[in-house]
């Protein structure tokens, strides 16, 4: 039983080196560009949003931690919050066909009605290629880019790494307070920390 459960992390270990290996976003660096079609069939280019923060948020609704920051509204305050001071938020949802999180467009935008979400648009990654070059591990797992198309923060929503609703009253919001700080012409106050979620289901 030892040698298959060290078998076991061996392997998720060789996982997360490659999919490190193969990340090309760095903080400070000029995020990678990517065209990705949305839930109504739309194309959308990273580099067309330049001039603009842009907020890059994986999703998997099938998620217990996403759950948690829709079915409290967390999420969707944040969207409207932000998009209407401009900043254009992008939810990418990295979940391969048959994976948790992976829908039709039909669905996708059924259930961005029923949690009436705010995001500019939500975009499709099915072959997991965007979520690799971010180097995305969980849902959620956040990204901030400057107007300069930088990449600007990398990691955690917040500093509660669990699916208790009840938790968010008393977390540190990273990406409201990364938003509030540049959109007020300051430096970034945190650059990276750890993202916590479900893995991301690539195929």
């Amino acid at each position: 039983m030892r040698s298959v459960i060290l078998g076991f992390i061996g392997a998720c270990m060789v996982v997360a080196s490659s999919m490190a290996a193969a990340a090309d976003a760095k903080v400070g660096k000029p995020a990678p560009d990517f065209t990705l079609v949305d839930s109504n069939g739309k194309k959308h280019t990273l580099s067309g949003y330049k001039g603009k923060f842009v907020v890059l948020e994986w999703v998997n609704f099938g998620c217990p931690f996403v759950r948690k920051h829709y079915n409290s509204g967390n999420m969707q305050k944040l969207q409207k919050t932000y998009t209407q001071k401009g900043v254009v938020w992008l939810s990418i949802c990295s979940s391969a066909p048959g994976k948790q999180g992976h829908f039709r467009p039909k669905k996708i935008n059924e259930l961005l009605r029923k949690k009436q979400a705010h995001p500019t648009a939500y975009l499709i990654d099915a072959d997991g290629k965007v979520g690799k070059r971010y180097g995305a591990k969980t849902t959620p797992h956040m990204f901030i880019i400057d107007p300069e198309g930088v990449l600007i923060y990398a990691g955690g929503i917040d500093d509660k790494p669990t699916t208790r609703l009840k938790d968010i009253k008393t977390a540190h919001n990273y990406v409201a307070t990364v938003l509030d700080a540049v959109l007020a012409g300051k430096p970034a106050p945190i650059k990276t920390t750890k993202p916590y979620g479900c893995s991301v289901k690539y195929k």
